[in-house]
């Protein structure tokens, strides 16, 4: 691993005078645009970068990564993807499908110079899925891969939520939630009103709303909901039937990713842990980590489980 005084050595570095941070220009089919990164530390050998999930959050709730990378000698990258808040936001609905955004990052990757000998792509819920389309695609410049919390089918996520958590919720809340979703209100305060104490604190966060972290209050209240709605649907209860994502399934395609790949899982996520642990087993080289005490954001609810199994992983990656 990179000593302290060369990963704290940018002075060779193109982005110095930012601190790290770029605009890249990325063509779409729309357009020029701009997005966001930020490089923190130098390390020729091991560099990730941070795809964010959502679809339309940002880097902000990956900050956490800065209490663990930087000693173990990781280069990183934060990243806002097209219609992030950092980045540009086109309101153009063509945009916002899965082949569009693989090609964004490949752009990305291009730009900030990583490759094979050093590139790991960490992608985490929405993240996981735009991990697993770039490598199907461009595996080639791949290191290593990391699918944080997401399944790799999005209609078994949803039937995990519609079979196993919705049965455990509060039916007189779900039976109001899906009132409001059926009715179009989604905006209405009563919606979040009933899915933060009910579902989100259970399966998205293991702790009061009121208490979580700066960061993770950061990345939700500039969610932009455009591209949620339309990839995602309203909510973390499964996707809704007319999602882009809703059938979205590259189950039967895992054996196709022969990097090493760690797959992140936990007991109380909103996506089946069991179905995780079986994507490591399809997976080549793949290799799973479980957080007993975690939920969807479990770098946070289970922290120190999460970030141990993640830098073990990376700092043990093959040359």
């Amino acid at each position: 691993m990179a000593s302290e005084n060369s990963y704290l050595d940018y002075s060779s570095r193109n982005d110095r005078l930012s601190g790290g941070a770029r605009r890249i220009p990325i063509e779409t089919p729309a357009g020029s645009f701009y997005v966001w990164t930020k490089r923190v530390g130098n390390n020729p050998k091991l560099k990730v970068l941070l795809l964010h999930g959502g679809p339309g959050a940002n880097h902000a709730y990956f900050e956490a990564v800065d209490s663990y990378f930087p000693a173990s000698g990781i280069e990183y990258y934060y990243y806002d993807q097209l219609g992030s808040i950092f980045s540009d936001q086109p309101n153009e609905p063509s945009l916002w499908e899965i082949d569009r955004f693989v090609d964004e990052v490949e752009q990305v990757r291009y730009a900030l110079g990583l490759d094979r000998d050093n590139f790991v792509l960490l992608g985490h819920s929405w993240g996981g899925i735009l991990a697993i389309e770039y490598a199907l695609a461009h595996q080639d410049h791949l290191r290593g891969l990391v699918i944080s919390n997401m399944m790799a089918s999005a209609p078994a996520y949803t039937a995990y939520a519609e079979q196993v958590l919705m049965p455990q919720m509060d039916q007189d809340a779900l039976s109001e939630i899906k009132a409001i979703e059926a009715a179009g209100d989604i905006d209405n305060p009563r919606y979040m009103e009933l899915l933060i104490p009910h579902f989100y604190e259970y399966h998205t966060l293991r702790m009061p709303a009121a208490e979580w972290p700066d960061p993770v209050q950061r990345g939700f209240d500039h969610i932009n909901q455009q591209i949620y709605v339309s990839m995602q649907g309203p909510s973390e209860l499964g996707m809704s039937a007319d999602a882009k994502l809703a059938a979205w399934d590259r189950v039967n395609d895992l054996e196709k990713i022969v990097v090493p790949t760690l797959v992140i899982g936990a007991r109380y996520d909103t996506m089946d842990p069991a179905h995780m642990e079986m994507m490591s087993e399809r997976l080549p080289r793949g290799h799973y980590l479980y957080c007993p005490n975690g939920s969807h954001m479990a770098l946070y609810d289970d922290q120190q489980t999460y970030f141990a199994g993640l830098v073990d992983f990376l700092r043990q990656l093959p040359s």
